[in-house]
């Protein structure tokens, strides 16, 4: 099932958002080349939002302890975090961010 998040134009490029979509916290993420990206929004090693930390090109860091993550993977690439966070398909349609979340 494919849910509307927002107009892309409404997260500022190199930034990212929190969304809550039942009980899941996503970070949607806008890089600075235009590309939309979404995972979950809390850090594997501290559970510390994601959405608040840094977008430097294809990875977000934890404003908390310095881990990043892969955007396009959900991969942990630095310490201290090592287990990935999870990602999500994103459609952009008409302008608009869609995910797609599994209807369990």
């Amino acid at each position: 099932m494919a849910v509307r998040i927002c107009a892309v134009e409404d997260i500022k490029k190199g930034k990212a958002i929190r969304v809550k979509i039942g009980d899941d916290a996503i970070a949607i993420i806008r890089t600075k080349a235009d590309q939309v990206y979404a995972l979950d929004d809390k850090c594997s090693h501290g559970e510390i939002s994601l959405s608040e930390g840094f977008v430097d090109n294809e990875t977000i860091e934890c404003w908390a302890h310095g881990a990043k993550f892969s955007l396009e993977t959900g991969e942990a690439l630095t310490l201290p975090a090592y287990e990935p966070v999870a990602k999500y398909e994103v459609i952009i349609d008409n302008g608009d961010i869609f995910l797609e979340i599994d209807a369990d």
